[in-house]
């Protein structure tokens, strides 16, 4: 089956072979689907354009004709005013419909995902706060045993990059505009307990992961990345060398159009150490794509 995943940011597709639970393809690009989404309200022509692209740029390399496909989209779909008429173009234009999913089900399938990833490399605990951070969204989930709580919050790396003028800004109000994470994460706290351990997934910190492994965006390998730990106080260290390159050079560090993004989601991620308590987080690369492949599967 192929399992698509079209983010406020990137389009993931993931070609999964049920029988063997094996991953036999996978493809991932940079569409800026989110792009002018904060002042717009609305996913604009260009960024259409983009995921057009993308679908059938993929669809040259991977026989779409004889699998079974789910695809799904989130928060840039769920907040634009005009998402009904831009999902009837990528249809028109791809063949493919996506379904638009709700935050729970994104962080339900994100879980599925990390969880499959995190057995696999023998890290696993009945006691985790997991992180998606990403273009649009990110969703905090806490999985104990026997319960989960999640929430999906409206904060993300491409909508953050696009409402601040600088760095400095979004430093400065971060702490007001994450409250209801931090209120959120106090109420699980105080009513059931801190976990065990932290986990993230998503672009920025697969990208700090891959940066502290010496990694590009076109050498980068997720199975190295899956299981690094980053402390929290590495983080000041790669967004301060990243914002040191030469624009060309962080061009290829960290993906055409991502610096200002990545830089944006690093200070996002910083504060989520602070108001989770940890600091210490392990990177998984598996994401709502894999979820969708494995949930596909199951079923």
């Amino acid at each position: 089956m192929i399992a698509i995943d079209l983010g406020s940011n990137t389009l993931r597709v993931l070609e999964y072979d049920c029988a063997t639970k094996k991953e036999l393809f996978s493809y991932e690009k940079v569409v800026k689907t989110a792009d002018d989404l904060a002042s717009s309200g609305q996913i604009n022509d260009d960024a259409v354009l983009r995921i057009v692209s993308a679908i059938n740029e993929v669809k040259e390399l991977l026989d779409f004709s004889s699998k079974q496909i789910k695809a799904v989209t989130t928060e840039a779909l769920r907040r634009a005013s005009n998402a009904n008429e831009v999902l009837a173009k990528i249809k028109k234009e791809t063949a493919i419909c996506f379904d638009v999913i709700s935050g729970d089900e994104e962080a339900e399938l994100t879980l599925l995902a990390v969880k499959n990833r995190l057995k696999k490399l023998h890290y696993y605990s009945d006691s985790f706060a997991l992180i998606d951070i990403g273009g649009g969204s990110t969703e905090i989930i806490f999985h104990f045993k026997g319960k989960v709580v999640s929430r999906s919050f409206p904060i993300g790396i491409v909508t953050f990059a696009q409402s601040y003028d600088s760095l400095e800004y979004i430093k400065e109000v971060l702490p007001s505009k994450m409250l209801d994470m931090q209120m959120f994460c106090a109420q699980i706290y105080a009513t059931m307990q801190k976990p065990d351990s932290f986990v993230a997934t998503a672009g920025t910190p697969t990208t700090v992961a891959a940066m502290k492994l010496g990694f590009n965006y076109e050498t980068y390998d997720a199975k190295k990345i899956n299981g690094t730990i980053l402390q929290k106080n590495e983080l000041d260290f790669y967004l301060k060398k990243l914002l040191s390159m030469p624009f060309e050079e962080r061009e290829i560090a960290v993906g055409t159009g991502r610096s200002d993004l990545i830089a944006a989601g690093i200070l996002i991620y910083k504060q989520l150490y602070t108001i989770l308590e940890f600091e210490n987080c392990v990177v998984i690369d598996d994401g709502l794509r894999e979820g969708v492949a494995l949930n596909y599967c199951e079923q």
